[in-house]
């Protein structure tokens, strides 16, 4: 199955790769059209950028102003000038399938999937407000054209900029149809369009009625997606003007209005909103994100193996809301406290009082993951360093030298051969590993011990010891940089098979054959 955050091509599509006749095509194309249809796109641009200015002038940031005649002629033009740049651009028709609720009816229209900066088109048809970060509306031209449509503007550089931008949201949200309506991506980032993954909160957390909105690009061949591997912003771009002729079809599906317990549950809100748009887009859907994806293909000294349950870990960290934000302290402050347990097992009640959170069915789910012997108790260390490799991922030898502390002995701060098991097989997410060839080749001298100074000098002499002392010596480990080419792999398979992304499983709710029950769960 293809990577759904790294191929760029979507089930039913052809890949961007083609035969020499074609490439020559391309080719001539792209000496004619694109550099007719860029200048154009350019044209349209400046040409709607006077109107802009003039809608703006004057207009405040919190409170709207009444639609007098002029305004509503401006937002006519301007809808016209940015479909006249999408027709340059090869978009010649466009096709619109149901019906746009009214602000009152929908405040908040729910996009997917999220694919490309092509995506941009339905903001254009409708003028809808969008989120996005503050920098953009300095910047030339194009700044004057964000401003216009309103958007909920999130800063970087200012720490409470996430809680702002929610507040922002249901305040536009509750003004009974006096904000234009916001369209937001809850992806929250491009995927090849294979599947669904987890919709973050945001759209969700205002509780009120929403519109599912999908998005098709049903060209034969897909040169639209940009995803975080693949055809960079200007191949994409310079692909998709060089095409005579590029189709896009939305379709408005009906209002999504959340029950009493949806409203108090916005992740629920959103996983049952993405199921209704699954289904209408006939893909699956996995419970797993571009965090997930990222965390996967990190590229630290350990190289996580396919079987790696540190994916779900991952998932429970985020829904239960324990990813800190000061990683470094928190992550400290845990291993201090670990370190004073010794070893001393927890259960789950111990488990919930160290993180200081309630017991839930979530939180006995992560515990299980730890519960190896199934008897209901956990190695404390054990989460410390799961939860540092989520974090930072990268950062091999920062989650080693945390494990160390926390494993070491106090007479001469070394760790065993046992021990070094039980860390290292934590930190890739898998149930058993034979560490004993890396173990004799870190200790020359046989003494049994092992401590962080020697592991560290090993490492940075050996960066790829991951491959060479751990893949190499269990069999049963199947590294992720030895996955097939997404170039090699079969895109039909991509909607229906049981991995649907090349990384997660498909959690689809295949109601509509009958061979997958509604409620699928993962347990590792």
């Amino acid at each position: 199955a293809t990577p759904l955050l790294v191929c760029p091509r979507a089930a039913g599509a052809t890949s961007v790769a083609t035969s020499p006749s074609t490439n020559e095509e391309g080719m001539n194309n792209g000496l004619t059209l694109f550099p007719i249809r860029l200048f154009m796109a350019a044209f349209m641009m400046l040409l709607a950028w006077p109107f802009a200015f003039l809608a703006t002038i004057g207009r405040s940031e919190t409170t709207v102003e009444p639609q007098c005649l002029w305004r509503r002629l401006v937002d006519v033009i301007l809808k016209l000038i940015m479909r006249a740049m999408w027709f340059a651009g090869g978009f010649h028709w466009m096709t619109i399938k149901g019906q746009r609720a009214l602000p009152t009816e929908a405040p908040i229209l729910t996009l997917a999937p999220h694919s490309s900066y092509f995506d941009a088109i339905p903001v254009t048809m409708t003028m809808s407000s969008i989120v996005m970060k503050a920098e953009s509306k300095d910047i030339p031209l194009w700044g004057t054209l964000i401003k216009y449509i309103r958007p909920v503007f999130v800063s970087r550089s200012d720490q409470n900029s996430r809680k702002k931008t929610v507040e922002e949201i249901k305040r536009r949200a509750h003004s009974r149809g006096e904000w234009p309506q916001i369209m937001i991506f809850p992806e929250g980032t491009c995927t090849n369009r294979s599947c669904l993954i987890t919709f973050k909160p945001g759209a969700f957390i205002p509780a009120v009625p929403v519109q599912p909105v999908v998005i098709r690009y049903p060209n034969k061949l897909d040169s639209i997606t940009w995803t975080w591997q693949g055809p960079g912003a200007f191949a994409i771009l310079w692909l998709t003007l060089c095409q005579l002729h590029n189709e896009f079809v939305i379709e408005f599906l009906p209002i999504y209005t959340p029950s009493e317990e949806e409203k108090k549950n916005p992740a629920l809100f959103a996983v049952n909103v993405r199921r209704v748009m699954a289904q209408a887009l006939g893909v699956p859907i996995t419970d797993y994100s571009f965090e997930d994806c990222q965390l996967a293909m990190a590229e630290g000294q350990l190289k996580l193996p396919v079987e790696t349950c540190l994916l779900e870990f991952a998932r429970l960290v985020r829904r239960l809301g324990l990813k800190p934000a000061n990683s470094e302290k928190v992550l400290q402050d845990y291993g201090n406290r670990a370190r004073k347990l010794e070893g001393q097992k927890l259960d789950l009640q111990g488990f919930a009082h160290f993180l200081d959170v309630p017991v839930s069915d979530m939180l006995r789910d992560m515990f299980a993951l730890f519960d190896e012997d199934e008897d209901n108790s956990m190695d404390i260390r054990e989460y410390v360093i799961a939860l540092s490799v989520v974090c930072r991922p990268t950062k091999t030898l920062e989650t080693m030298k945390l494990a160390f502390k926390m494993f070491e002995a106090e007479e001469d701060s070394a760790i065993t051969e046992a021990e070094l098991a039980v860390m290292l097989k934590t930190a890739l997410g898998v149930t058993h590993l034979d560490v004993s060839h890396l173990f004799t080749a870190i200790d020359i001298a046989d003494t049994g011990k092992m401590t962080f100074d020697k592991f560290r000098c090993f490492v940075e002499e050996n960066p790829d010891f991951s491959e060479d002392y751990l893949y190499a010596d269990n069999a049963d480990l199947q590294s992720r940089q030895k996955q097939p080419s997404p170039s090699t792999l079969d895109v039909h398979a991509t909607a229906t098979s049981k991995t649907a992304n090349g990384i997660c499983p498909d959690f689809s709710p295949r109601d509509h054959d009958g061979t997958k029950d509604a409620l699928l769960k993962k347990h590792n």
